[in-house]
Parts: structure tokens; C-alpha cells; sequence
């Protein structure tokens, strides 16, 4: 075994493997797989993705591989897991395609290795990577020894490097005339980032889960191994409220998840988190943001002044705003002060812009974009501007003593809107169950709406002011056995090729396809490993080093030798 080892860990050193390995990364980043209401787009797309990793699977020399694509099962819909079909939503279709017109012609790309052992058996090895990405699409480019662009780290890089796996596995059995002893299949699979329907219809295929006995989901972990990941739910607020400023209303709602948020991450004590990854992630707001999960980095809001803009005015504006920010920084950190590892410039050059319009002053707030898994080390637009909106609104009647007129604050683009659209994420560890997690939320969205109204004198009533659903990603946190044979595989294959530095083991800070896998099938070992860096998935400078890519395809590789044996 040490001898095969050393030849993969040659092989992935190869300069020939790794220009392969990034003209690959290139081309599938250049073919845009985010999700779209046009799904004859989306199927387009995959179908591209896939004929260019199809014909890389057809050249690699293993005995008796096979390839399928294996339609996307319609009866996932009655699934507890199902993501609904949100993407599919427009303002002439409003209720959405089905699940059989969304998933028409639509499939998972999957590759069967037979083990020496032949015919099936529940023992085999799975390795499963995504195609598909977030908006909004950044084409690729490379730069030295870094490939830039939507998808290069969550999780096209994941997708070429299992693929390279493969490749050096079977060059290097092929060139000693062994075989793997158990089964293995890769997956490639669609829609992780809308909720994970892709993987789903895997997780609940019968007949495939007779074809392995343990699984490693490929994400971006900076090339470090997890047996568990924390959970995550997407919330989406709907203020409605005639005759109230929903905007006002938000900034209370957005304290109240907040707060909610630091009580769960506060409650969250549990062995393979002691990092307490509970992120509260706001990514959207009327017509600003792209994703729940991505942190939202600009937004802006009018003061409108039915009064004269004087300097006193003005002044009196700034310094709600400063007082704001001060409190903001305390609780969340200064990211002007925080380099940017890509750029090298601050993180966040400056909080705000405060401007005069035709109708009183207009403020932009700036924060800084990523994955909600990301949301300390960048800045989020939405609550910032909530700590803004709370501070004026409190000084409001001073604001219209100067000006001599009313003071009205509304969300730019939104100023007219009779329902005000709130989208972000929650994250929870396994010391919390996602039914919990969702009651809390949505009480706590109620809490932030009611005290608002306490505050304008006005009281509940009538229909609930603040709808609370989630339709879209829920998913459960989950902890596996951190000394499961696959878990030792795994960190012996890491030690082989310089990726473990005997660090304690611990849970992935972030929720991916691993958990349906864990919760269709409790006790078999789920492993979540992959190259790449979470504070660049989803954010605007998304990238991949080819170096770090090149670790994990020797890792996977190595891993793969290791879980499914040689004869």
C-alpha cells in the first residue's frame, strides 16, 4: 500500500496532470450553472458540464467502469428534505413549475467502478461534488497559479479534482496490474446550492445505496476532513402591515434574529464544535441581494425630508449614523480594518455615503459579500443598516424639529411596496433541532415586529404582520463518528500527503449535501473534505489555488485506495 502511496502522490505532481486539471477548471467555470426560471437554461447547462466531464470518465483506464446519468426522481417532492422549486417563480408564473416539469430530461452524472469482489455490496466507497453554483455568475480567469470565478471553490474545483482522482487511481493500479477490492461511485450531482434536490434523489435511491458503504462529499474545506457538519435553515420574512413603515419595521425584526442568533450560538456546547459555528446570515431585502446564504454587500435607504435640508439637518443625520456604526463596530467587528487576503485593501473601505437627493439625503451602506458561513471575517450591508434605521427612527422627531417637516425612511427601489421581502439563513449545530430552530426564528421575527409596533403605539392585530416560511434550504445538522474507519482512512490518507497536522477533529462549520446522506441513513460515515477556502465561496472574489486543488486530488485519491482496498 505505501508503495501505491508514493506513485499517486508522483502522479499528482505530474505538470501535465495539473495543466489538465486547470484547463478542466476553466472550462466548466466558463458555462454559467446557477439556477434560473428558464429551466431548459439550467438543463442546457448541466448538459455542457457534463459532456465535458463525460468524456474526461471515458478515457480514465478503469476495468469495467461505467458511466450514467440517472434522472432526478420526481417523488423526492414528499421527501421532509425537499427543497421547493423557488427558482422556478416568476411575476407571470408565480406559483412555480413542478417538480416533473422542473426535473424533465434533468439528471445526476454518475460513474460505477466494480470492485475485484464483484456484483454489488453495501461496503463500496462514494465520493459526490456539485456543478452547480450561486448567482451572480462571474466567468473564470486565471491568474498565476490562482483560477478566479463563480464556482472555482464551491464546487467546480471539488468536481475536476475528483475527476483527476480518478484519473491517477486508475493510471496507477492500471500500471501494477491491481484492482480496488470494493465498489466505488462518483457522483455529480445538480441543485446543492437551491437546496439540494440533486443529491436527494441519490440519497433516497434504494438501488444505489447497494453500491456503497460510506461517502465523502467534496466542499470547500482548505483541504481539512469532517465526520459532521452544522445545520442550516433559510428563512424568508414577509412584513405586511397597512398604514406602517414596513422599512422601520425590518430594523426591528433584523434586531430581534439577531439576538435570537447569539442565544442559539450561546446554547450551542457540543465536542465536535467548539468554534459554535451558529451564523445569522441576512442576504436579501426587497429587491437587494442575490442569495439567503450570501452576504449581502450593498444596500440603501432614502431620509426623505418633507422639511428643508439644512446643515444642521444634515449633521444631525451623521450623527445618528456615527452612533449607529460605533455600535454596530462593537458587536460585529471594523472591517476597514480587516485586509483582504485577494486584494490586500481593507476588507470594507468605508461603512457609508450620505448624499442629498431631490428629496431630503440618501445613504449607501457598504459591507463585504461571501458565504454565510463567512459572515465574521465579512460585513454584512443588512444589519448594518439596521443599527442606521433604529438610530434615526428614535431621532426622527428631532430630525423633523430641525427640518420643520415630516421625516419618512424608506429602502431605495422599495419606497412604495405594500409586502417587504426579508431572505437570510440561520446556522445550528446538533445541539439544536431544526424544528426548534424554525420556531425560534419565526417567534423571534413576530418579537422584532411587535416591539416596533409598541413603539408607534399601535397594536397586533388582524393577520400576522410578519409571515415566516422555509421554502427553500433546511438542513439538519448532523455528527458522525470521529473514529469510524472511514474517518481513520481518511486521516491516514491526509498525513500521506502533508494535509493533517494532527488538529483535533472537529465538525465542518457549514451545511452541504453531507446531511442527507447522514440522516436517510444513520451511522453510515459521512466525511465532508475538499480544497479551497469558505470566506471565498459565494463572495465576488471566489477563487481556487491549483496548488491546494492538487493536494486534494492526491488526498482523494489516496483516500480512495484506502476505503476501497487493492487486490
Amino acid at each position: 500500500m505505501q508503495e501505491l502511496t508514493q506513485q499517486i502522490l508522483a502522479a499528482s505532481r505530474s505538470p501535465e496532470l495539473r495543466r489538465a486539471v486547470s484547463d478542466l477548471l476553466m472550462r466548466i467555470c466558463a458555462v454559467d450553472t446557477t439556477p434560473y426560471a428558464d429551466v431548459d437554461r439550467m438543463r442546457a447547462a448541466e448538459d455542457a458540464v457534463f459532456q465535458m466531464l463525460e468524456s474526461v470518465l471515458d478515457a480514465i483506464p478503469f476495468a469495467g467502469a461505467r458511466r450514467e446519468r440517472r434522472p432526478i426522481n420526481p417523488a423526492i417532492r414528499k421527501h421532509p428534505a425537499f427543497s421547493l422549486l423557488h427558482f422556478t417563480k416568476t411575476p407571470e408564473r408565480p406559483a412555480g413549475l413542478s417538480p416533473e416539469a422542473v426535473y424533465a430530461n434533468r439528471a445526476n452524472l454518475l460513474y460505477f467502478v466494480p470492485g475485484a469482489q464483484g456484483g454489488e455490496g453495501p461496503d463500496g466507497v462514494a465520493i459526490n461534488a456539485h456543478i452547480d453554483v450561486v448567482k451572480p455568475y462571474i466567468p473564470p480567469r486565471l491568474e498565476g497559479n490562482v483560477v478566479y470565478g463563480r464556482g472555482a471553490c464551491d464546487d467546480k474545483g471539488a468536481v475536476v479534482a475528483m475527476v483527476a482522482a480518478l484519473q491517477v487511481l486508475a493510471k496507477v493500479l492500471q500500471a501494477q496490474g491491481r484492482k480496488l477490492s470494493r465498489n466505488l461511485v462518483g457522483m455529480l450531482v445538480v441543485e446543492e446550492e437551491t437546496g439540494g434536490n440533486g443529491s436527494l434523489s441519490l440519497a433516497i435511491d434504494r438501488d444505489l445505496r447497494q453500491c456503497y458503504g460510506s461517502i465523502l462529499v467534496l466542499e470547500c474545506t482548505g483541504n481539512d476532513v469532517h465526520p459532521a457538519n452544522r445545520g442550516a435553515l433559510w428563512y424568508r420574512a414577509d412584513l405586511r402591515c397597512p398604514g406602517v413603515n414596513l422599512f422601520e419595521m425590518f430594523a426591528f425584526v433584523n434586531e430581534q434574529l439577531e439576538q435570537e442568533g447569539r442565544a442559539i450560538k450561546a446554547e450551542s456546547r457540543h465536542a465536535l464544535f467548539p468554534q459554535r459555528p451558529v451564523q445569522t446570515c441576512h442576504g436579501m431585502i426587497g429587491h437587494y441581494g442575490e442569495h439567503p446564504s450570501r452576504i449581502c454587500g450593498e444596500v440603501a435607504f432614502n431620509i426623505g425630508l418633507a422639511g428643508a435640508l439644512s446643515p444642521a439637518v444634515e449633521t444631525c443625520v451623521r450623527d445618528c449614523l456615527d452612533a449607529a456604526l460605533a455600535e454596530y463596530i462593537a458587536v460585529y467587528g471594523d472591517k476597514t480594518k480587516s485586509i483582504d487576503r485577494t486584494t490586500g485593501k481593507p476588507k470594507v473601505d468605508h461603512h457609508y455615503d450620505l448624499a442629498r437627493t431631490a428629496g431630503g439625503l440618501r445613504c449607501d451602506v457598504h459591507g463585504s459579500t461571501g458565504h454565510m458561513g463567512s459572515i465574521l471575517e465579512n460585513d454584512g450591508a443588512i444589519t448594518k443598516m439596521g443599527y442606521f434605521v433604529r438610530a434615526l427612527f428614535r431621532s426622527k422627531a428631532k430630525i423633523a424639529t430641525l427640518s420643520a417637516g415630516e421625516v419618512t425612511l424608506t429602502l431605495t427601489g422599495d419606497e412604495a411596496v405594500d409586502t417587504l421581502k426579508l431572505e437570510g439563513g440561520q446556522g445550528f449545530v446538533p445541539t439544536h433541532d431544526i424544528t426548534e430552530i424554525m420556531d425560534r426564528v419565526r417567534r423571534a421575527a413576530e418579537h422584532g415586529a411587535e416591539n416596533y409596533l409598541r413603539l408607534i403605539g399601535r397594536r397586533l392585530s388582524g393577520p400576522r404582520v410578519v409571515e415566516v416560511t422555509y421554502d427553500k434550504l433546511h438542513n439538519a445538522a448532523f455528527d458522525g463518528d470521529p473514529d469510524s474507519p472511514a474517518m481513520r482512512h481518511a486521516i491516514a490518507a491526509a498525513k500521506a500527503v502533508g494535509m493533517w497536522r494532527d488538529q483535533p477533529i472537529k465538525g465542518w462549520t457549514v451545511s452541504c449535501d453531507s446531511r442527507l446522506f447522514a440522516t436517510e441513513y444513520p451511522g453510515l460515515p459521512v466525511l465532508t473534505s475538499g480544497a479551497g477556502h469558505l470566506e471565498y465561496a459565494h463572495g465576488d472574489g471566489e477563487q481556487m489555488n491549483l496548488d491546494e486543488l492538487m493536494t486534494s486530488v492526491a488526498f482523494i485519491a489516496t483516500y480512495l485506495l484506502y476505503q476501497a482496498g487493492v487486490e
